[in-house]
């Protein structure tokens, strides 16, 4: 019940800026521009997990970048979704362009993989292979508490601008939680990787909409990297071709 309420009075409550606190609306032109940021980078966490795939993030997940992606999936601020998409998008792009994952796009798309025509192309036109954006799941207890999910919520919103850019893109919901894991606040990087290893899986069918094309995982925050190493081994166990990763924001490594 809380999901729909909450959109309903992010359109008519005004509000404050979720990344300063300030007056004027959910998010003022300065924290924007702080989502921004300089341009999406690499990032590696220390130790890195095995399995985890090349990861970009847009931000450093500092001042006002965490609050406003603090605000979206602590405090339900739906808006937020669209500009932490457009973040998102950014890393994707990143992620996409990569060492490695431009020549394992081609390979899959040489492989038949196909999402659809390029947009405004003429008749005859070739299909271009087909990105997927593979969120990691929340625990349906943090969806059922939160109200919404928002790993998935951000992915459909950067899925959106990446297609407004001429890119064929789907968000299929792939994965899902085999098993209970214990939050991870708290947690070391060896804590969380004994944590959630092995608890992701592929749902029925997955196969078959892992095929459309490659694969870029994401999330809202890459912390110790061990949910998406976790989720790169669930999806290539499905048969999925993971070419990397992307998240709105990680910490400042050293």
């Amino acid at each position: 019940m809380r999901g729909w309420w909450q959109e309903i009075a992010d359109l008519v409550l005004p509000g404050d800026c979720a990344g300063c606190g300030r007056p004027g609306g959910t998010l003022c032109g300065h924290c924007r521009g702080a989502l921004h940021g300089s341009g999406a980078r690499r990032v590696e966490p220390s130790p890195v997990p095995p399995g985890l795939p090349v990861v970009h993030a847009a931000v450093d997940y500092v001042d006002e970048a965490r609050a406003v992606l603090l605000a979206h999936k602590e405090r339900g601020a739906l808006r937020l979704a669209r500009p932490l998409g457009e973040a998102l998008a950014r890393a994707v792009r990143a992620a996409c362009s990569g060492p490695g994952a431009e020549s394992r796009g081609r390979v899959a798309a040489r492989s038949g993989a196909i999402c659809g025509a390029t947009p405004g192309a003429g008749p005859g036109a070739r299909p271009r292979g087909c990105l997927l954006l593979v969120p990691v799941p929340s625990a349906r207890r943090a969806v059922g508490a939160r109200g919404h999910d928002p790993a998935r919520r951000i992915a459909l919103a950067a899925a959106g601008v990446l297609r407004g850019g001429g890119r064929p893109v789907r968000v299929p919901a792939v994965l899902r939680q085999r098993r209970r894991v214990t939050d991870q606040s708290g947690l070391d990087a060896r804590q969380r990787r004994a944590n959630v290893t092995g608890a992701l899986g592929a749902v029925p069918g997955s196969a078959r909409l892992l095929a459309a094309g490659p694969v870029v995982l994401v999330d809202d925050l890459m912390t110790t990297g061990a949910s998406l190493a976790e989720a790169a081994r669930a999806v290539t166990a499905a048969g999925g071709l993971v070419i990397g990763a992307a998240v709105v924001a990680a910490p400042l490594m050293p």
